[in-house]
């Protein structure tokens, strides 16, 4: 059974056309502007539409709409955005919980569920954990309706047996229809070209988070995309032809020279425009 549901969805995940450009879908990440979040939830989801996204991704706050899913994406909705995911954690899908979660979820019409981390992903005497809790989830999760991922920090492109990266043995460890949502900042973080890890991983990257750089790295350049040394002209390219990407998901972690958080993603935003209306001619 598991079997024959993974390729079902691998088959519709091929039926989605190739986006180029600027249709790419763009959404924010909401850990962007968690702080803000917790002051005017509201207000700052309709500062976020102002600024043109098409669609938000949750971290885990919900403002007023915390026990009410269906306001929740009604809300989301009248400000001309969409849910393209949904990050969480392994303990909120423990059998004592992951009914709740999911029913919350499905309610909310949040498609992807994407675990956002995992310590035990940093250590290759470790990792096997995470890669059996993925699969011991996979079924539960799709079966529920929705896409399941796994997003990356820096540390999952550590060295694995000398031959291959953390991120690569995930991968090649879980269904080939589970969402590997590279964040391109943390890649570039660890050495690696992000572009180069979509092509390895063709049609598994739904989803992906543009951001210019990780906290980390601050200070090198400032990180803003297209102030950055990604080149995401290529990384756009690389999402529309293999990654079967429908969703860039800005994150914005860092905000430079004193800048409110609204405003930093506002000169991402802008420049991520610029790009994908190059890529699109």
């Amino acid at each position: 059974m598991p079997k024959f549901i993974d390729l079902i969805l691998i088959s519709l995940l091929m039926l989605i056309p190739s986006a180029h450009g600027s249709e790419l879908k763009v959404s924010i990440q909401l850990w962007s502007v968690k702080e803000e979040l917790k002051v005017d939830f509201k207000g700052t989801i309709k500062a976020l539409a102002d600024m043109g996204f098409q669609g938000v991704e949750f971290a885990n706050e919900f403002g007023e709409f915390a026990n009410d899913p269906v306001g929740l994406v009604e809300f989301i909705r009248s400000q001309g955005l969409e849910i393209s995911g949904a990050h969480t954690v392994f303990p909120t899908l423990e059998p004592d919980k992951i009914d709740a979660t999911l029913a919350f979820y499905a309610a909310a019409e949040v498609p992807l569920v994407v675990i956002a981390w995992d310590d035990r992903a940093f250590d290759p005497t470790t990792v096997w954990q995470t890669i059996a809790d993925l699969n011991r989830l996979y079924e539960p999760v799709t079966q529920a309706g929705f896409l399941f991922g796994y997003h990356n920090h820096a540390e999952e492109f550590a060295p694995y047996r000398g031959k291959t990266t953390l991120w690569d043995h995930i991968a090649n460890s879980t269904p080939e229809s589970l969402v590997m949502q590279l964040d391109a900042g943390w890649a570039k973080t660890a050495g690696i070209n992000p572009e180069s890890v979509v092509r390895q991983h063709p049609g598994r990257t739904f989803a992906i988070h543009y951001k210019a750089s990780s906290p980390e790295s601050a200070g090198q350049t400032r990180p803003i995309i297209g102030e950055d040394t990604i080149n995401w002209a290529a990384l756009i390219v690389a999402n529309s032809e293999v990654g079967g990407t429908q969703w860039v998901v800005l994150e914005q972690e860092v905000y430079p020279d004193g800048l409110a958080p609204l405003d930093a993603i506002r000169l991402s935003k802008r420049a991520l425009d610029g790009f994908l209306q190059t890529a699109e001619r």
